[in-house]
This record gives C-alpha cells, structure tokens and sequence, in this order.
C-alpha cells in the first residue's frame, strides 16, 4: 500500500517522536510511515529512539554546515522522498524559502492553546511558565501547519489540558505532554498523511 513518507525533524530527547513511533507501530497511522528522523544535535536521544525503532537517522545542523544548513536539510529530505514533515522539539525556525519548498506539507506540536502564549521565544518550559505566570485555569497543546512566522501557521487540532493547583512548569509539561502532544501529534500525523495520499 502506498503510503504518505514522513520525516521528523529533533533536537533533544524526543518524547514526542517516541509517542508518534509507538502509534506507528500500534497501526494508528496507516496512511503514513516514518522513513526518516533528522536532529540538528548529534548527541540527540531522539536518534537512539529512532535507530532502536529501525528508523534511519541524520544529523544536520548550523554548526558543522552553517549558511547551508537549510540547504543541506532540504537535500537530505528530497533524497530521502520525503512527503510530510513533523517537527517534534525541533529547536530551530525555518526560513520562508524552506517552508515554502514544502508548503502545507510540515507541521509542528505547541504546548499550548495558540494564539496565547506563542510566538518567537515561546518554546520549551518557558511555554508553561507564561501560562502560569498569566495564571490561565487551561492550557493544552496544539498541532498547526508551519509557515515563515513562529507558530503562525493554520491550526489542525488542539486539545486542552486544565492547570491544577501546585503545578510547576515541569509538572505541567508533563501533563500536556501526556494528555494533549501525545495524542494530538499522531491524530495529525494520519489526518495530513491522509490528505497527501488522496491529493487533497
């Protein structure tokens, strides 16, 4: 069966690649198949993820090819017949040349309910700590298409996550992670697979 080709693009640990791995192999993305997990950090965990789940990993990043790195990103995923791209803690924006070689084709998981608390410098803890510090009673995560503008694109799917008393930054990005990210991610992952395959 043909199936969409994805790439998912890391930087750290890869909690969020892990969850779309084990949906994968759960057959909850069968319109889609990871081919290939890219990381601008050599020393990734999501890379180790990636190999102990067969998957064929690359390492491109700014400070071994600098000003070609958007370049060397791109040849990497053309040669490897990419179709849809995921950014999973992907550290990095992409300018509006690489977005628009694969326009509606690359979509990106936010640990919050955008519009609020996204945008450039929006990313990580400090997500979490803004919604706290605003002392928002829900926050949640959304997945949306990339474009040039931080967190700009059109959104997918969104789920919400309820803020409890006590929390920290780190309790309730684990909290997001686990009841929003995590299901979102794979959800949209199917969703857009689909919608490439059909040629919508």
């Amino acid at each position: 069966m043909l199936k969409t080709r994805i790439a998912v693009l890391v930087s750290g640990g890869g909690t969020n690649l892990q969850a779309l791995l084990d949906a994968q192999s759960r057959g909850e993305i069968p319109s889609g198949e990871i081919v290939l997990v890219v990381s601008n950090n050599e020393d990734a965990y999501a890379l180790t993820r990636a190999s102990n789940a067969g998957v064929k990993t690359a390492v491109v990043s700014r400070k071994v090819h600098g000003e070609q790195f958007e370049a060397v990103l791109l040849e990497t995923l053309q040669q490897a017949e990419i179709d849809l791209i995921i950014l999973a803690g992907f550290m990095c924006i992409l300018s509006k040349e690489f977005t628009t070689s694969f326009a509606d084709r690359i979509i990106n998981v936010h640990p919050s309910l955008i519009p609020s608390f996204c945008g450039k410098g929006f990313y990580g803890l400090r997500v979490h700590e803004a919604a706290l510090e605003y002392g928002v009673k829900v926050t949640g995560a959304t997945v949306h298409y990339v474009n040039e503008i931080p967190d700009g694109g059109a959104i997918i799917l969104q789920k919400a996550v309820e803020i409890q008393e006590g929390d920290t930054p780190q309790i309730l990005q684990k909290r997001v992670m686990k009841q929003a990210e995590w299901k979102l991610l794979p959800k949209a992952a199917e969703m857009v697979s689909k919608k490439l395959l059909l040629g919508e």
